[in-house]
């Protein structure tokens, strides 16, 4: 069994999300959003790094995913998620967790199918594919949909290897 720690950051809310996969299935663990309040910058990164260092002594995962950063129109509020990001990833490291990191789009495409899919969509996804009884937050839903992309990554690469390694082996075993 793997536990996988999923982040959407954001200097104001960071989701996370955790889950459990054994196999092909994911099974939900945990999830919910680090609330920032209004600080100086430092104090809110401080508070990021702290709370996902928690979050990782207190249900000890394997591997950490996090979403990456998207240009938007500003340059300052890209600057700041991509601070957030630091520090969160930073936390990771800090407990000795591999880190990944995901576009939005790719993440949309691995859990809902479909890369411009909207918030709603994921949330109504991420509820379904971990049976969840009601949808969790916006935040900690696009936590779990990195901590699922990244399963689902994981599983393609493990399948590529071990289905390059059974070809190569049926053509020796044929040669033979």
């Amino acid at each position: 069994m793997t536990r996988i720690l999923g982040i959407d950051p954001g200097s104001r809310k960071t989701g996370y999300g955790l889950i459990d996969v054994e196999r092909s299935n994911a099974r939900y663990v945990a999830s919910g959003v680090i609330r920032i309040p209004d600080a100086p910058l430092p104090e809110r990164l401080k508070l990021i790094f702290d709370a996902v260092s928690q979050i990782a002594q207190q249900y000890q995962p394997q591997q950490m995913a996090i979403e990456n950063v998207f240009m938007s129109k500003s340059a300052g509020s890209a600057l700041k998620l991509g601070q957030a990001r630091g520090a969160a990833i930073v936390a990771a490291t800090n407990a000795d967790l591999p880190v990944s990191e995901y576009e939005a789009r790719k993440v949309k495409q691995a859990v809902v199918g479909n890369g411009a899919a909207d918030k709603l969509q994921v949330q109504h996804m991420v509820k379904t594919l971990l049976k969840l009884p009601a949808s969790p937050q916006e935040d900690a839903a696009d936590a779990l949909a990195v901590a699922l992309c990244h399963m689902h990554t994981m599983q393609t690469l493990i399948q590529a290897s071990t289905g390059s390694r059974a070809r190569f082996r049926r053509g020796r075993l044929s040669v033979t």
